[in-house]
């Protein structure tokens, strides 16, 4: 189950994710316990961001059954380039003309998947 994008007391986005998933409902979705959630989280393969009080992690990044493939490698060059959770939200969500779909994280689910993992990386320079 989504919801729509929850308000938040965070500095104010531009963009973001239009649905999100709560914790459970991505356990559901990979068929894992909560734990392994919290884990994925943890070791970044997963983002979550509190909204409303609840950590949510943005349902694009959750494709199908899976985790897009090439989220935990972004999330982790991010991570070296010092972003914090919400900076590598806003950085995901961005919006750049020059992508398909129009920012990173629609990018990553597609052929230019290597090319945001390239720019992510770039960052820590």
């Amino acid at each position: 189950m989504t919801d729509s994008v929850p308000t938040d007391n965070a500095a104010p986005r531009t963009t973001g994710p239009t649905d999100w998933l709560t914790l459970p409902d991505v356990a559901e979705r990979l068929d894992l316990t909560i734990s392994k959630v919290h884990q994925k989280i943890r070791d970044r393969e997963l983002i979550a961001a509190r909204r409303d009080g609840v950590r949510r992690i943005p349902a694009d990044l959750v494709a199908n059954a899976t985790v897009l493939k090439h989220l935990p490698g972004v999330l982790n060059l991010l991570a070296d380039a010092g972003y914090d959770d919400e900076a590598a939200l806003r950085w995901l969500y961005e919006p750049d003309p020059t992508l398909p779909g129009g920012t990173p994280a629609t990018a990553l689910g597609g052929d230019q998947a290597r090319e945001i993992k390239r720019r992510a990386q770039a960052l820590g320079f």
